[in-house]
């Protein structure tokens, strides 16, 4: 799978259904190739339509499925490591 294929996939969180967003970057371990984790941007500031501050950093061992269209992190809520933009 392509990088562009994953920016199109919704990510939502298997513990409690919540939509985190679709997929913006990713990090990866340099030496061996692996993805490290993925980065969702955080919700909007305004009605979910102006840019957001906030960035949802999720290990790549906390994703448990990639679908067609989604795909599927198994992480508790205040597990989920957020990165300030601002």
């Amino acid at each position: 799978m392509r990088f562009l294929e994953l920016r199109e996939k919704e990510v939502i969180n298997c513990k409690d259904c919540r939509r985190l967003g679709y997929v913006a970057d990713m990090e990866f371990d340099i030496e061996s190739g692996k993805i490290i984790a993925i980065i969702v941007p955080g919700p909007g500031k305004l009605f979910s339509c102006l840019g957001s501050c906030t960035e949802y950093y999720i290990r790549y061992c906390n994703i448990v499925r990639v679908g067609p269209d989604i795909v599927l992190v198994d992480i508790d809520a205040c597990d989920i490591k957020k990165i300030n933009k601002c």
